[in-house]
């Protein structure tokens, strides 16, 4: 995933009800109605929150009779999932090395 897109990814669910639309729908894909229901926002604006994470790449609708059934893609998240794993090299080594910090000092205390 390169920057602009990650800045996009972020940027699109930073919104509060966009947010929720993905909580709601990382647990299984649901019509506008659903959503409509679950979220107790007005149907136009669940619509057009859908429209802007679709243009995303977020979300990804199918038909189903007259429902439109909205999922989540999968690769946006696992792309933000591996840049936030990137930090945990960063904690990791800081953690290392104040475990280090402690072991000297313990060591200078048992002296």
């Amino acid at each position: 995933m390169n920057t602009t897109t990650m800045q996009l990814t972020l940027q699109t669910i930073s919104e509060p009800n966009r947010f929720n639309i993905v909580e709601l729908l990382k647990k299984g894909p649901c019509s506008v109605n659903e959503i409509v229901q679950a979220l107790k926002i007005g149907q136009p604006q669940v619509s057009r929150h859908l429209r802007i994470l679709a243009e995303a790449g977020l979300v990804r609708s199918r038909t189903k009779g007259q429902l439109r059934i909205y999922s989540l893609e999968a690769q946006p998240f696992q792309d933000l999932d591996a840049w936030f794993d990137s930090f945990s090299i960063l904690w990791e080594e800081r953690l290392d090395n104040f475990e280090d910090y402690m072991l000297d000092i313990k060591r200078k205390e048992d002296k």
